[in-house]
């Protein structure tokens, strides 16, 4: 069930490119807030606002917000020019947003008949927390790549949440964010992975594309009920369309959950059980006992999968250059280091696919 709550913008604490946080007097005391100022307006403190307070009630991590619905005496400008994609269906904060691929887009010609990536490497993961370690791989290898992140709908559906996306946009590590599904908020707007995959190639010309869903997931500890299960599915989106699939694999050292520990059962289930198209599955070379259970684990993919083995010398020091925060599920890059060096190892291989 929603939970709603009224109340009063205290202070502005921070933004970024779509997204203000806020701290907002509730009955209740003080709250965390953000809000979006393309969909609800842009508040200011002694403003009134509709909170919608699920994820404090439950307790959520990544999704810890009250989320601002509207700021009723400061609505946002209606929207003017072409557009007619519409996302978050049938919610009250639905959007129309401008498709790339729509015949009102300066792109639809470009678009209407494109049928390949032309071999353009396609980096899947399952986690929005391993674009910034499959990206610092990747440049630490082959700096000056041109590079689209394609944010699927599983987690966060505005672009705008994400504070890594939009500072690696700023930095110019990203060239673009390309929002497919009922997502949306990215520089360029599709409809599918597929149709996203084609804008990340032929609109925002990269060399590569990393496809992942936004911040935060549903899972519920069960084999197929987990939002990136999906990542199977990009991996035929990108096969289908000709490119280059990279299974990036989920490791970790630090979640002592058997189902996570080594490569996740999920990796297991996307790579092995939903994506039938062909990929490279990077495989880091880690030391000891746990470097062999993650070889051993891996091995499970080679029936359809090539398996490549990428040594890690060298990517603990890129990490720690990262330009943004590196967590993953609450841990940081020193408490999950196998989390963090398996992604940048995605990001070597692909850096090995350029040349």
């Amino acid at each position: 069930m929603i939970r709603w709550r009224k109340g009063e913008v205290v202070r502005i604490r921070r933004e970024w490119p779509g997204a203000v946080e806020l701290d907002v007097a509730v009955p209740e005391g003080e709250c965390r807030a953000l809000a979006y100022p393309p969909l609800v307006g842009r508040p200011e403190p002694g403003d009134e606002v509709l909170l919608n307070t699920t994820a404090l009630a439950m307790g959520l991590g990544t999704g810890g917000y009250a989320m601002v619905v509207a700021v009723p005496n400061r609505l946002p400008q209606d929207p003017e020019g072409p557009g007619h994609l519409v996302k978050a269906r049938y919610t009250p904060l639905q959007a129309t947003v401008l498709g790339a691929d729509e015949q009102d887009s300066p792109h639809h010609g470009r678009l209407r008949e494109a049928d390949s990536v032309d071999g353009m490497p396609v980096v899947v993961a399952d986690l929005h927390s391993a674009l910034p370690p499959i990206l610092c791989g990747l440049y630490a290898e082959r700096p000056g790549t041109r590079v689209a992140y394609v944010m699927q709908d599983g987690g966060a559906l505005p672009a705008w949440f994400s504070m890594a996306a939009a500072r690696l946009r700023e930095i110019g590590w990203l060239a673009g964010v390309v929002t497919v599904g009922q997502s949306f908020g990215g520089d360029v707007e599709a409809v599918t992975v597929h149709t996203g995959l084609l804008a990340a190639r032929h609109v925002l010309e990269a060399d590569v594309a990393v496809v992942a869903q936004g911040p935060g997931n549903l899972g519920t500890g069960t084999r197929w009920g987990f939002s990136g299960v999906s990542a199977g599915e990009a991996v035929n989106a990108a096969g289908v369309l000709l490119g280059r699939p990279v299974a990036a694999l989920r490791v970790s050292e630090g979640d002592k959950r058997e189902r996570h520990y080594g490569v996740s059962h999920h990796s297991l289930t996307a790579y092995g059980r939903v994506a039938l198209s062909p990929a490279d599955v990077p495989v880091p070379v880690l030391p000891g006992e746990f470097g062999e259970r993650v070889r051993d684990q891996a091995e499970l993919l080679a029936v359809r999968h090539r398996l490549v083995p990428v040594p890690v010398d060298g990517l603990h020091e890129a990490l720690r250059e990262s330009p943004v925060r590196l967590s993953t599920m609450g841990r940081g890059l020193e408490e999950d280091l196998a989390y963090f060096l398996a992604s940048a190892a995605a990001g070597r291989l692909t850096a090995s696919l350029l040349s």
